[in-house]
Parts: structure tokens; C-alpha cells; sequence
């Protein structure tokens, strides 16, 4: 799937604004730490988290809700749609999350949806559909993306693939918004559809535990997948852009294990901004919230200038990839 500039001008980020807790815990200190077997303590002591940031006793949608409401959007700004980054799991069945974040939020004259089983490469899809859906209709002005991470029962230690913290955000995508989304790419792989479940119906909450079908797998033919898909992602990105890996001022990505960054490195020959480092370290794997984090701090550092380009790669074990080229 390719994005690319159209009818309707260039569209870009209007704002962002994330949520993170005060309160933070050593993954030594977490209460399944001590049960967990000697292969996956290891684990997450080399994960490259030291912290994980927790919002006790809060639910994602309302953190989603508190996020947009710190956009600071008033009546004359409500966007023409709100599109929420599905949690891990939803608040409730048959009702609407994506609804109550709408309700909390005050955007009555706003249409809202959600995007739902990509995983954490889902801000990446929706921040190209709002693109595209402003794109295609010249009467819409803007649009807010929404996500908050939550773990999904009481264990934030997900082996093999990461150590999970809280947080929210909240992003515009409008016309004539900076950095302009340039150009994008992403697919998705249905084969990796069970290779992570829970079994939700027969346990409450608090005995939820995420299963993986074969550490294996996840760690070698996904990573083969990944390998093979992302670099050419990132190629086919960059040449609709017009420009090569010389060109790119700043490669961010989600923050998974710093292994990761490593193997991504070693791959495309680009480097991890180190932004990504220090957020995982800091607040541990905030799911599809990680690379909007990066891309704010980034922003708000500076040194980059008008003109340069911001690869962001993003992927999820479900399987789906995303590659997407910001120009400032």
C-alpha cells in the first residue's frame, strides 16, 4: 500500500500530545518477576527496559479520552474524525471504546472508528488512512489518531518480545500540517494471525496470560519475514520519496528490546536515533504509541531543519509492517 501527494495538498501533523505516568518500576521490582522461569528472567533483564512507567487502576480508553483532551482542541478545531489505535484489549465487548473516547473527548460532530489488529504497526496505518481519507475528501480538514497501552492482564513482562509500560496519545493530522508525510508503505503477513493469543473467556483478568504458539518462530522465521519485508519496504519507500539512506536525517522505530535496534541497524545500514534507546530504557514498550513518542521528542530537540526527511519503520507480531518518510 502506497501513499503518495494528491488532490488536496500536503498533509502532515498538526500536534501531538502524549501522556506518560510519574510513577515508574524497575522490571526487577515487577510482582511476576520472581515467578518467572530462569530463560525468561533473563530475558528481561537484558531487555534494555530498567523502567516501566504504570498508570495504576486507569483504563485505556479513558487515558486515550485524557489524551485528546490535552490537544486542547476547542469547538472551532473538532476535527472531522477521530481514529483510535485499538489497546491490547478493549475496555468492553459490544460497546465502544473508540465511542467513549469520542464521548470523554467532547468531538460530538465527529465520525469515529477504530483501527484494529495490526498491533503496534497500527499508528502507522492510521496515520496514513487519515492522509488518505483527507486526501480523498477536499471538505475535511483534520483528523486526531488516538492509542493508550495498557499490558493486557497483570503481567507487563511479555516473553519473547518485550517488557510493557503505560501511556496515551493524541495526534492531528491536518492540511498544510509539518512534518508532511511524504510517503509510505506497509503489508501485512494473516500466517502469523495465532502465533500470540489469549484465552480471555475462560479466566478473569487478573488470570489473563499471554501465550506464545513457538518462541521459534517469533524469533526466527518472523525475523526472516521482517528482514526480508522491511528492507524492502524502506527501498520502495524512499524511491517514491526520490531520495536514498544518504538522504535521511533521522531512522526512528517502536522500542521493543535494544536488541532489536541492533538487528535493524545491521540490516538497513541506518541508524537507530538513540531517542528510541532512552524511551525504552525509561518506560519500557508502550505498544503502537512508541513511535509517536520518538517522533515528538525528536521534534522537540531540534536539529533538524525544514527540508529534512525522518524514516519511521514500525512492525508487529502479528504480522503487519510500516515504513513512512516525514519531511519537516
Amino acid at each position: 500500500m502506497t501513499a503518495r501527494d494528491g488532490q488536496g495538498g500536503e498533509i502532515g501533523i498538526g500536534a501531538i500530545h502524549c501522556l506518560l505516568p510519574d510513577e515508574r518500576m524497575k522490571v526487577g521490582d515487577l510482582p511476576e518477576t520472581g515467578l518467572l522461569a530462569r530463560e525468561e528472567a533473563e530475558f528481561a533483564r537484558d531487555s534494555g527496559v530498567e523502567t516501566v512507567g504504570v498508570f495504576e487502576g486507569r483504563a485505556t480508553a479513558g487515558l486515550a479520552a485524557e489524551a485528546v483532551r490535552g490537544l486542547g482542541l476547542g469547538a472551532a478545531a473538532a476535527p472531522d474524525l477521530l481514529i483510535l489505535v485499538s489497546p491490547r484489549s478493549p475496555d468492553v465487548l459490544l460497546g465502544s471504546d473508540v465511542g467513549q473516547v469520542q464521548a470523554e473527548s467532547g468531538l460530538t460532530g465527529t465520525f469515529s472508528f477504530t483501527v484494529d489488529g495490526l498491533g503496534c504497526t497500527g499508528s502507522s496505518a492510521a496515520w496514513a488512512l487519515a492522509r488518505d481519507l483527507l486526501v480523498a475528501d477536499p471538505g475535511r480538514e483534520s483528523a486526531v489518531i488516538a492509542h493508550a497501552s495498557r499490558p493486557t492482564g497483570a503481567d507487563r513482562v511479555r516473553y519473547p518480545v518485550t517488557v510493557i509500560g503505560d501511556g496515551a496519545y493524541a495526534m492531528t493530522m491536518v492540511r498544510g500540517g509539518r512534518p508532511v508525510l511524504r510517503a509510505h508503505r506497509m503489508e501485512s503477513d494473516g500466517s502469523f494471525h495465532d502465533l500470540f493469543r489469549v484465552d480471555y473467556k475462560s479466566a478473569p483478568w487478573y488470570e489473563w496470560r499471554e501465550e506464545c504458539q513457538s518462541a521459534d518462530r517469533y524469533r526466527f522465521e518472523l525475523a526472516l519475514h521482517s528482514r526480508q519485508r522491511l528492507g524492502r519496504l524502506v527501498q520502495e519507500t524512499l524511491a517514491d520519496a526520490g531520495i536514498g539512506k544518504q538522504d535521511v536525517a533521522a531512522t526512528l522505530m517502536q522500542n521493543v528490546t535494544a536488541g532489536a535496534f541492533e538487528f535493524y541497524e545491521t540490516l538497513l545500514g541506518l541508524p537507530i536515533h538513540q531517542v528510541c534507546r532512552l524511551h525504552l530504557a525509561e518506560y519500557g514498550h508502550l505498544g503502537a504509541m512508541d513511535v509517536v513518542l520518538n517522533l515528538q521528542r525528536l521534534l522537540a530537540e531540534g536539529g533538524l531543519k525544514r527540508g529534512d526527511h525522518v524514516l519511521v519503520l514500525n512492525n508487529s507480531p502479528v504480522a503487519a509492517w510500516a515504513a513512512t518518510l516525514w519531511e519537516i
